[in-house]
C-alpha cells in the first residue's frame, strides 16, 4: 500500500455525510483491515482483518470498486435528502460531501496488492477485482436522476408493503408485463393516462378497478406499475387493516422525489368495519393535487365494496336509505372508476388465440376453441385468467 494511503482506517471516521456507510458490514472490515495494514510488527492481526474483509467482500461482491460505488449512489443521507427538496446546503456541508467523495474514491481504487505489500506476507491471500470509475461525477448524475432513480431502497427496488408503520421492500415482485396482458385495451389505457398524469404532476386521480374476479385488474396494476418504474413510479402495497395509516404514509412520501401508487387490492368491508370510515374521509377530494406525489389505486370485485345483507335493507333503521346511499357512496369517491366485466365468447377466445401463439402451441384453431369453451362451460364463465390456465394446461400436455 503506497505511501500516501497511510492512515486510511482513521480517515474513515471522518465521514459525516455519508456516515451511516460505516455501519456497512463490508465497509466495517474494510476500516479493520486498513488498520490491521497500517499497524507494524502484528502479522497474524493483518491476514486476520484482510482475510476477513475479502470474505465479507465474496458474499456480495468480487469488486470492490462497483460495491463501494452502490453504496455512495444508494445512500439515505442528509444531504441527497435536502436536495431531493430543492434546498440548498451550506459550503461547509458541500465541502465535506467533495472531500468525502475524494476519500471514499481512493477506497474504490484500492487493489488486493496494495494492501499485501502492506501486510508483507508471502502466503496465498485472497483477491478482489477493482474498476475504474468516477464516484464525483456518478453522484453528480445521480442527484439529476432523482426523480427517476430516488435514493436509498427506493433506489434498489420499486415494489414495497408495509410491515407494522415501516415500509419495506418487496425483493421479489410480480414480474407481470403488459405485454403479457390480452384485451381490455381500452381500460388499460385509462388506467396508463392516469398513470402518466401522476408522473407528469398533472393532478392524478385516486382509481377503483372493480369487475369480476379473473379478469386482470391486479395484474394491470402491477404491470404497469412494472412498465414506469424507470421513470419513478413506485408501489406499495397496503393492506385493508392499515387503510388509517395512509395519510401518515403519504406524509412520510411526500419529501421523496419518485411518485407512488398506494395499491389496496381485492377492497371490500363488512358492515361497522372502521377502514370504511377511513377510507372515506381519506378520499376527499379525490384529485391530487400538483404537488402531490401519491395516488390511491384499488381493485375490487364489489361495485358498492360493502357487503350488503337482507338484513341491511330492511332492518330496523329508521333511515334504511340513507345508510345504503352512505354503502355506496364510497366508490363514488374515487375520481376514476373502470369495470372489467367478464369477455364475450368472442373476446375469450380471442385472448386464448394471442396467448396459444405466446406459448408456441400448435393446434387447430377449430379444436383449440372447441376445448377453450368446454373449459369454461366446466368453471363457470369466461375470464382472462381461465383462459392463460387453459393455455398453460394444453403446453404441459394435460
Amino acid at each position: 500500500m503506497a505511501k500516501d494511503n497511510f492512515m486510511l482506517s482513521m480517515r474513515m471516521e471522518t465521514l459525516a455525510v455519508f456516515r451511516d456507510l460505516l455501519e456497512d458490514p463490508v465497509m466495517n472490515a474494510l476500516k479493520n483491515m486498513l488498520y490491521a495494514a497500517d499497524k507494524a510488527g502484528d502479522t497474524m492481526e493483518a491476514v486476520r482483518a484482510y482475510s476477513s474483509f475479502a470474505a465479507a467482500l465474496y458474499r456480495r461482491s468480487p469488486n470492490l470498486s462497483l460495491y463501494i460505488r452502490e453504496l455512495v449512489l444508494d445512500d439515505e443521507n442528509f444531504y441527497v435528502r435536502a436536495y431531493a427538496n430543492g434546498r440548498d446546503a451550506a459550503p461547509a456541508v458541500e465541502e465535506s460531501l467533495a472531500s468525502e467523495l475524494a476519500l471514499l474514491q481512493e477506497l474504490a481504487d484500492l487493489t488486493s496488492e496494495d494492501v499485501q505489500q502492506a501486510i508483507d506476507y508471502h502466503g496465498f491471500l485472497p483477491r478482489w477485482e477493482t474498476t475504474p470509475c468516477d464516484l464525483a461525477a456518478d453522484y453528480a448524475k445521480r442527484l439529476e436522476e432523482l426523480p427517476q432513480k430516488g435514493f436509498g431502497i427506493y433506489a434498489k427496488y420499486h415494489t414495497f408493503q408495509l410491515q407494522g408503520d415501516k415500509i419495506v421492500p418487496v425483493r421479489y415482485p410480480d414480474r407481470q408485463q403488459l405485454d403479457d396482458l390480452f384485451g381490455y385495451e381500452r381500460e388499460r389505457r385509462q388506467i396508463i393516462t392516469n398513470v402518466e398524469a401522476l408522473l407528469s404532476g398533472r393532478g392524478c386521480n385516486n382509481m377503483l378497478l372493480y369487475g369480476d374476479a379473473g379478469t386482470g385488474k391486479s395484474s394491470t396494476i402491477k404491470a404497469v406499475a412494472n412498465a414506469y418504474a424507470d421513470q419513478g413510479l413506485r408501489l406499495l402495497e397496503v393492506k385493508k387493516n392499515q387503510i388509517e395509516k395512509i395519510p401518515a404514509i403519504s406524509d412520510d412520501l411526500a419529501s421523496l422525489p419518485l411518485k407512488f401508487i398506494l395499491f389496496i387490492d381485492d377492497l371490500s368491508f363488512a358492515g361497522g368495519d372502521d377502514n370504511f370510515s377511513a377510507l372515506k374521509a381519506i378520499l376527499e377530494g379525490s384529485v391530487s393535487s400538483g404537488g402531490d406525489n401519491t395516488a390511491i389505486f384499488a381493485t375490487s370485485n364489489r361495485r358498492h365494496l360493502i357487503r350488503e345483507s337482507m338484513q341491511d335493507r330492511t332492518g330496523d333503521d329508521l333511515h334504511v336509505n340513507d345508510t345504503l346511499q352512505e354503502t355506496s357512496s364510497l366508490a363514488a369517491r374515487f375520481g376514476l372508476t373502470i369495470v372489467f366485466q367478464r369477455p364475450d365468447r368472442e373476446g375469450y377466445l380471442a385472448i386464448v388465440d394471442e396467448l396459444a401463439k405466446r406459448y408456441g402451441l400448435d393446434m387447430a384453431p377449430e379444436e383449440l376453441h372447441q376445448k377453450a369453451e368446454t373449459h369454461a362451460l366446466r368453471h363457470n364463465g369466461r375470464t382472462p385468467r381461465l383462459a392463460k390456465q387453459f393455455v398453460e394446461l394444453l403446453k404441459s400436455g394435460l
